[in-house]
């Protein structure tokens, strides 16, 4: 008898992180059809490989920091949906060079790149 349970094919971008995999505080978990990357708490990419504007990587990290990030990655844009955060798309010219060189900072500890993932509220009990 076949399992119920579906299984999910793995990410095809998780080469990209395959360097911070060996990270005592390597995490990836499902993330809205993605793939979230944590690292020393922090989540530092998101890998997505769905339709455009969701299909490479999303790169959480503060406003503050948006156009510096951008100086330094050439293919690097904000995200035209989720604007708090920035995007490498997979179709870009220089997707994985610019992805190595990302996934390089985020290794050696760039502060600039990471946000502290929000709490999760548990379900919420109804007293009858």
């Amino acid at each position: 008898m076949a399992s119920s349970k579906k299984k999910s094919k793995p990410n095809p971008l998780l080469w990209t992180v395959e360097s911070l995999q060996d990270e005592p505080s390597y995490v990836d978990r499902a993330w809205f059809g993605c793939r979230a990357v944590y690292l020393r708490g922090l989540m530092v990419l998101v890998l997505c490989s769905g339709e455009e504007p969701w299909n490479g990587l999303l790169i959480p990290t503060d406003y503050q920091f948006h156009a510096i990030i951008m100086k330094d990655f050439r293919y690097v844009v904000q995200h035209p949906v989720l604007k708090k955060w920035l995007y490498l798309a997979e179709a870009s010219e220089g997707f994985e060079s610019e992805a190595m060189d990302m996934v390089e900072r985020i290794r050696m500890g760039d502060q600039r790149i990471g946000i502290e993932p929000k709490e999760r509220e548990g379900k919420k009990k109804i007293n009858i």
